[in-house]
C-alpha cells in the first residue's frame, strides 16, 4: 500500500525512492509487525482468555508437568500473528504482485482452518477438533488452487519443474501432475510446523530461521543478477515475497514475547497451520520445494517421529519412542523444557546454514 501511494512520489520527493528497494521495505515490513504485535498482543491475549475460561485442552497422556503447568493457558495465539503479519504485509509489500496474494490465499486460508480446529477443541473440551477428512479436504482445495495460480505466475519453462539444489541445472518435469506435488510441499510444512508446535516457543524461532533463509533465498532469485550468478532460477517478482517473510520475522518475535516461557499464550493450530502453509507456498513460489525439507529438517524429524511411532505401535503393539512427537520424548526421559527448545533452536540454525550452502555448491 504504501508502495503505491510514496514511490509515484518519488520524482518530486527524493526520499519516497527508499519504496523502491525490497531491502528498505522488508525491514519496514518487520518493524511494523513487531510494533504491532507489542501492541495488539495484551488486548488480544484478554479477549483470548475472556472466551476461553480453562484455556487449552491438555492431553492426558502427555508428560504429566503439562497438565500443572499449561493448564489454563488460552490458545489461537496464532491470531495474533496472522493480525501483525498480514496488517504489515499489506502495508509494505507492492499489492500488484501476484506471489504476495497467492501466498497470502495459503497462509489465511490454512490459519481460518486451524482457527475452525483449535474452536472444536474449545467448546468440545477435548484435543479433537476438525475431522482429519475435512482438515485435509480444505487444505486440498486451497493448495491445488494456489499451486495453479502460482504455475500461472512462473516462467513456463520452469513451471512444472521440480528444482534439484547443488544441481543446479536440473529439473524434473511433473508436467500436469506438478499442482500435487506443490500441494504436498504446502500439506507437508504446514502439518510439520502443527507436529513441532509442542513446548512453548519450539515451533515459533525455527519458522523464524526458515523464513530468514527463503527471505534470503526469494531476494535473490527475485534479481536476475544474483539468480545468474548463483545459477538458480530466476523468478521475476518473487523476491516481492521478501516483504511477507520479513513482517512473518517480525511476527513471530512479537508472539515470542508472550509465548517465552511461562507463556501466556499458544499460537495453537491458528498458528502452526499458517506458519507452515506460508514456508510451503514460499518455497513453492520460489523453485525450492527440497531445500525447505533441508531447512526446516526440524520439522521433517519431529513429523518422521510421528509416523514411526504410529506405524510400529499399529505393527507390534510396542513404541518406539517414549512419546512422539520427538521433543515429548525427550521431555518423557527428564529433560528440561527449555533444554529441549533451545537444543532444537541450534539444529535449525545449523541446517538454516547447510540450506544456504546449497545454493552456492556448483
Amino acid at each position: 500500500m504504501l508502495y503505491a501511494l510514496l514511490f509515484p512520489l518519488a520524482g518530486h520527493v527524493h526520499v519516497f525512492n527508499l519504496f523502491r528497494y525490497i531491502t528498505f521495505r522488508a525491514g519496514g515490513a518487520c518493524l511494523t509487525a513487531l510494533v504491532i504485535s507489542f501492541w495488539l498482543g495484551p488486548k488480544v491475549i484478554r479477549q483470548l482468555k475472556a472466551m476461553q475460561r480453562h484455556g487449552q485442552p491438555i492431553r492426558t497422556d502427555g508428560p504429566e508437568r503439562h497438565l500443572v503447568e499449561k493448564k489454563g493457558t488460552p490458545t489461537m495465539g496464532g491470531v495474533l500473528i496472522l493480525l501483525a503479519m498480514g496488517l504489515s504485509t499489506l502495508l509494505w509489500a507492492d499489492l500488484r504482485n501476484g506471489y504476495v496474494w497467492a501466498t497470502l490465499a495459503v497462509t489465511f486460508g490454512y490459519g481460518a482452518i486451524g482457527f475452525a480446529d483449535d474452536f472444536l477443541k474449545l467448546t468440545k473440551r477435548n484435543t479433537k477438533g476438525v475431522s482429519g477428512r475435512v482438515r485435509l479436504l480444505g487444505e486440498s482445495v486451497i493448495g491445488l488452487a494456489v499451486a495453479a495460480w502460482m504455475i500461472h505466475l512462473m516462467p513456463p519453462a520452469i513451471a512444472t519443474g521440480l528444482a534439484v539444489p547443488v544441481f543446479k541445472n536440473l529439473l524434473i518435469p511433473f508436467g500436469l501432475l506438478f499442482p500435487f506435488v506443490a500441494l504436498f510441499v504446502m500439506m507437508g510444512a504446514a502439518n510439520a510446523v502443527n507436529f513441532t508446535d509442542g513446548l512453548d516457543g519450539l515451533a515459533t524461532v525455527p519458522t523464524m530461521i526458515a523464513a530468514a533463509v527463503f527471505g534470503l533465498i526469494a531476494y535473490l532469485a527475485g534479481n536476475h543478477i544474483f539468480a545468474g550468478y548463483l545459477e538458480i532460477n530466476f523468478i521475476p517478482g518473487v523476491g516481492e515475497l521478501t516483504v511477507f517473510l520479513s513482517a512473518l520475522i517480525g511476527a513471530g518475535m512479537g508472539f515470542l514475547w508472550f509465548n517465552a516461557p511461562p507463556a501466556a499464550v499458544f499460537m495453537g493450530d491458528t498458528g502452526s497451520l499458517s506458519l507452515g502453509g506460508a514456508l510451503g507456498a514460499v518455497a513453492v513460489a520460489t523453485k525450492n520445494e527440497i531445500v525447505l525439507a533441508i531447512v526446516g529438517g526440524l520439522f521433517v524429524v519431529e513429523t518422521i517421529s510421528v509416523i514411526v511411532q504410529v506405524f510400529w505401535f499399529k505393527r507390534t503393539g510396542r513404541r518406539v519412542f517414549l512419546m512422539a512427537p520427538l521433543h515429548h520424548h525427550f521431555e518423557k526421559k527428564g529433560w528440561a523444557e527449555p533444554t529441549i527448545v533451545i537444543r532444537f533452536w541450534i539444529i535449525s540454525m545449523i541446517l538454516g546454514l547447510v540450506g544456504l550452502a546449497t545454493l552456492k555448491i556448483r
